[in-house]
């Protein structure tokens, strides 16, 4: 299951862990202007543990999801091979 919130000035994605076995606490994602954020609660420290990624980070993590094993680098738009 997941959220999605609409802020001033972040759109703020929960991934909230839903199953049987060995639940993970939740995930919140804000996708800011600038950077994207993501938080999750260690129970471990008692502290939220926060990754800030930017959005070249975002665009390469997208990209990845759907490619295979490998090495790669994007080309920024309109460069040629």
């Amino acid at each position: 299951m997941f959220t999605i919130e609409h802020d001033f000035d972040a759109t703020v994605i929960t991934l909230v862990d839903e199953g049987q076995s060995h639940l993970e606490e939740d995930v919140t994602i804000q996708a800011f202007e600038e950077c994207v954020t993501v938080e999750q609660y260690d129970p471990r420290k008692d502290e939220v543990v926060k990754i800030v990624l930017s959005m070249g980070q975002v665009r390469e993590l997208a990209a990845a999801l759907n490619l295979p094993e490998g090495v790669y680098r994007m080309r920024p738009k309109g460069e040629k091979s």
